[in-house]
């Protein structure tokens, strides 16, 4: 499924973190930058039908209002959003570069503090290498 913004290693290494931290719960995962986005996984019983670029749109601006919003609250620093809608779940990593958001079907807060962390490091790691 990779287009090319990303290495064939880098996509999997994505989806491995996913699909590792909530198994067969995982519907899609997208890879974005400011400027550019990659499915790189999409679960087989589901249809590539999502208007990818209107969903990057959004969770690239909901990072940057989000993290505006809330730098300096009591409540710390930003670290990731999870949104509930009736077929399932989007949780959403972004760094100030690039970002992560994975669809899935119902999760604990735990399964999604897990996947969060996972994906956090995993960009992490990018930026210092």
């Amino acid at each position: 499924m990779p287009t090319g913004i990303l290495t064939d290693d880098t996509a999997e290494q994505i989806v491995t973190t996913c699909r590792t931290a909530v198994g067969d719960s995982l519907r899609s995962v997208t890879y974005f930058t400011r400027d550019d986005y990659e499915q790189v996984y999409l679960r087989e019983d589901l249809e590539r039908d999502a208007d990818l670029s209107t969903f990057i749109g959004h969770e690239w601006r909901g990072f940057k209002t989000a993290q505006t919003a809330y730098d300096g609250s009591e409540l710390g620093d930003y670290n990731y959003t999870i949104r509930v809608f009736d077929n399932g779940f989007l949780i959403r990593v972004t760094t100030d570069s690039e970002g992560v958001f994975a669809t899935t079907d119902g999760l604990t807060v735990k399964d999604f503090e897990e996947v969060a962390t996972a994906l956090r490091s995993f960009l992490s790691d990018r930026r210092v290498n």
